[in-house]
């Protein structure tokens, strides 16, 4: 159900993908599985009911198998506007959030009325923190002369890292933090160049660095009492 599928595409093909990742889940130990609720159309504002039942139908599956799915605000029904997220989690209960801190910035808020606004990655998180199960760590800023996204260093960018890690941090927050570049390559953009293996390990090894210098640079949560 990602951004590349189409709520036209036959629901089967994303069971028979379930199907396929719930054994391989079991023999890996995987706790958590990334969904998300396909691409809308260039002019969806609303969160269709079919995108409900399928993701209905999917969480039960990996539910019901003891794995956790959380999906991601992306280029999908479900990422497009804090309010849509909302409304989707509250329609599946089982189902949890991976929060990605740079995908609000070139996203549109379809709930606004248009010509739509981009995301505020802050508001967004503060409407989903609560069901967050796993932190995604990229930023960039908006380039209205390229019509797309500049990927800078964690903190650097318009995606508020060094905020929503440090109100994460305070409010118990647990879970795992990974990291996704783009500076260098995006993994799923098929037009772009192919990067060189020792650019990507670079900078894959340095920007975990630059955010391991960042989480230690943030205040360090008070502790109000045991329990």
């Amino acid at each position: 159900m990602n951004w590349a599928r189409r709520l036209t595409d036959p629901f089967e093909s994303t069971l028979a993908e379930v199907g396929r990742a719930l054994p391989r889940m079991r023999r890996l130990g995987t706790r958590f599985v990334r969904i998300m609720s396909y691409k809308p159309d260039d002019d969806a504002d609303h969160l269709p009911v079919e995108v409900v039942r399928r993701v209905r139908e999917v969480t039960a599956r990996f539910c019901d198998a003891g794995c956790q799915p959380v999906h991601e605000n992306c280029m999908n029904f479900g990422g497009m506007s804090p309010d849509i997220a909302v409304q989707l989690l509250d329609a599946v209960p089982d189902l949890r959030w991976v929060f990605d801190t740079a995908n609000p910035v070139f996203n549109p808020d379809r709930a606004r009325p248009k010509p739509w606004p981009r995301q505020d990655p802050w508001e967004f998180w503060t409407r989903v923190r609560d069901r967050v199960a796993h932190i995604h760590v990229k930023d960039a800023r908006w380039n209205p002369a390229r019509n797309d996204a500049d990927y800078t260093w964690p903190g650097e960018g318009d995606g508020d890292v060094r905020r929503i890690l440090a109100d994460a941090l305070a409010r118990g927050y647990d879970g795992g933090i990974s990291i996704e570049p783009h500076m260098v390559a995006v993994f799923h953009d098929t037009t772009a160049a192919a990067a060189q293996d020792d650019a990507l390990r670079a900078n894959f090894v340095e920007y975990g660095r630059c955010l391991e210098r960042l989480i230690e640079g943030l205040p360090k949560p008070s502790v109000t009492g045991t329990r």
